[in-house]
């Protein structure tokens, strides 16, 4: 702590002024979202609506992964406009908040269609098919804005500071896992669309201050950027990160351990009730003893790092989730699947880590914004083929019942393997 401040003389009046408190607390708010609606209640809803045995569990993860892997689809078509968006009005927090309501206002909308009556359609509730589209719209909307709003950073803070501010906002969203949890009350006898309006709610009141106590100081606005240069930047820096074959490979790395990880965080609810047999509020637990992993992995990652070195640390990392994948498909029991919950959690704590500074080592200087600019379109695009396999696994394999979702499961260890044997292949 007194590194702490010998480092940084304002202390904590860094994290206390309005600018930075607004901002951290739409991490607050809109981890409130991911937390409920990506991982927990939605996930939920689709298996108690599609689910009931194990051949419908193996449709219930296909419509899931599925509505995951369009919601990615979208925000890769899309994201490469929004940097254009910025740099025609040099504005961010106008499209924050919009996309942010913009999500508030399809996660009450699922809250409020959930349980309408307005018949069958293929077979289940035409109301279960209007939910699942405006979440594809409503994750969409959510990860949009978080690319409007990690682009406000540097507005807040400087070079030094902007690390500290960077994990401040990360501690903070944590503490929103917590409060949006208060809504598990609300549900009734297992009709989980009932957190949703309540998720709604919470997400647009922690989103409030950042939407009237922020004050924005516009950046220079460049008027002549063509509509559609967003395209071009990531053409362009494709071409030309392959003439830097280290990152080249780095970021072909990423793509399969973040994929793994990403598609494995998006199913573990409905694979945890419908193949451990874990009660709804026994996942809750879990999930927040795997967000206390990520906490870990992320600190302890911190210090390995520096000890050995980011290529390593990376290795690692993938060495710790292919363990958990390994661990979760063959699990028979639940004490079985609190250990790979936990490893989960710590590889996804520890993977930013590791990744950005690996990234960081691996790109020149006057590059580094391109390269990680690149390395969020690949997190992306990385979104939309794990959950599609795992899908289209469940479903292909849907008569064969809990076989199926083991097999998907254990197909993200693939992944892991690829990233793994070609990150031997980046030079020192």
């Amino acid at each position: 702590m007194e590194v702490f401040f010998m480092q940084n003389k304002q202390g904590w009046k860094l994290f206390l002024t309005l600018p930075v408190l607004s901002w951290a607390l739409y991490d607050f708010a809109n981890t409130i979202f991911s937390s409920n609606i990506t991982t927990i209640f939605f996930p939920f809803y689709v298996q108690e609506v599609a689910g009931g045995d194990e051949r419908l569990d193996q449709i219930a993860s296909t419509f899931l992964s599925y509505a995951n892997a369009v919601s990615s689809f979208f925000l890769v078509l899309f994201s490469p406009l929004f940097g254009v968006w910025i740099d025609r009005s040099g504005r961010k927090k106008r499209y924050v908040a919009a996309f942010a309501l913009a999500a508030i206002v399809c996660t009450a909308l699922m809250g409020l269609v959930a349980p309408q009556n307005f018949g069958l359609f293929g077979g289940l509730p035409a109301a279960f098919a209007v939910v699942v589209v405006l979440f594809v719209a409503a994750k969409f909307f959510y990860q949009s804005s978080l690319i409007f709003y990690d682009a406000m950073l540097p507005d807040i803070g400087t070079k030094e500071t902007m690390p500290l501010l960077s994990g401040f906002g990360v501690a903070v969203g944590y503490m929103g896992t917590l409060v949006g949890l208060t809504v598990y009350p609300l549900v009734s006898d297992g009709h989980y669309a009932d957190a949703f309006l309540p998720t709604a709610i919470l997400f647009l009141i922690f989103t409030m201050p950042m939407m009237f106590l922020y004050k924005e100081t516009p950046g220079p606005a460049l008027d002549k950027r063509p509509f559609f240069a967003g395209y071009r930047d990531v053409l362009d820096t494709f071409k030309e990160m392959r003439h830097y074959r280290p990152i080249f490979l780095f970021m072909i790395v990423y793509f399969f351990i973040n994929d793994a990880i990403a598609t494995a965080i998006a199913m573990m609810a409905v694979y945890a009730k419908a193949i451990v047999g874990f009660t709804s509020g026994e996942f809750i637990l879990l999930y927040l003893v795997s967000t206390v992993s990520s906490i870990i992995g992320s600190f302890i990652f911190g210090y390995i790092t520096k000890a050995v070195g980011a290529k390593k640390s990376v290795f690692y990392v993938g060495f710790i989730l292919f363990s958990a994948l390994l661990l979760g498909t063959f699990a028979i029991n639940q004490a079985m699947f609190w250990v790979t919950g936990s490893l989960f959690g710590v590889a996804l704590g520890a993977v930013w880590v590791t990744s950005r500074i690996f990234i960081i080592e691996l790109s020149p200087e006057d590059k580094r914004g391109q390269f990680f600019g690149l390395f969020a379109f690949s997190g992306k695009l990385s979104a939309i083929a794990g959950p599609l396999m795992y899908g289209t696994i469940t479903l292909v394999l849907a008569d064969y019942g809990n076989i199926a979702s083991r097999t998907a499961l254990a197909s993200l260890m693939l992944f892991v393997l690829i990233g793994l044997f070609i990150h031997r292949k980046i030079p020192e």
